[in-house]
């Protein structure tokens, strides 16, 4: 396959297999990722933004915003080569689930395990829905938030 084949490439709904699993590079969540975030969301809550009332908390630190988590993973899973392939067969996220199951701290890295969970082809056929299980891991090795997102996307009959 030649380079220019490559840049072109599409994969449709029917290219994803079930099982198909992808983990994206690294990326450390800073302190201006949490003003920042402070400041675009209006989120200010102490538990992000006040050190000396997060030292006192459960979490005995500031931790991120988990929405902030939850945009750190998808912004980390467009670095993978699958969702260039994607783009011109995707129609639209159709739904998106979210848990939190650990704290995530300033400094720590994370990465993202992007897993093909189920797919299902429409009753016309031209789509299907693809659902992609995203999950946020840290440099411990600790899952720290899954998200399910439901991708409705074209078949080749649908292009």
């Amino acid at each position: 396959m030649k380079l220019k084949d490559i840049e072109n490439l599409t994969l449709y709904f029917e290219d994803l297999n079930v099982g198909d699993t992808f983990i994206t590079p690294g990326r450390t969540v800073t302190e201006a990722d949490v003003t920042n975030f402070a400041a675009l969301s209006a989120d200010w809550n102490r538990l992000h933004v006040d050190a000396e009332f997060a030292r006192q908390s459960q979490f005995g630190q500031r931790i991120a915003h988990g929405l902030l988590v939850l945009s750190i993973v998808s912004g980390l899973t467009t670095r993978l080569p699958l969702i260039k392939f994607i783009e011109k067969s995707l129609i639209a996220l159709a739904n998106l689930e979210c848990r939190w199951l650990k704290p995530t701290f300033i400094g720590d890295t994370l990465h993202a395990v992007v897993e093909i969970a189920d797919k299902k082809l429409s009753s016309k056929g031209d789509r299907g829905i693809i659902i992609m299980k995203r999950t946020g891991m840290n440099q411990r090795g600790e899952t720290v938030m899954e998200s399910e997102w439901k991708l409705s996307m074209r078949t080749r009959a649908g292009a």
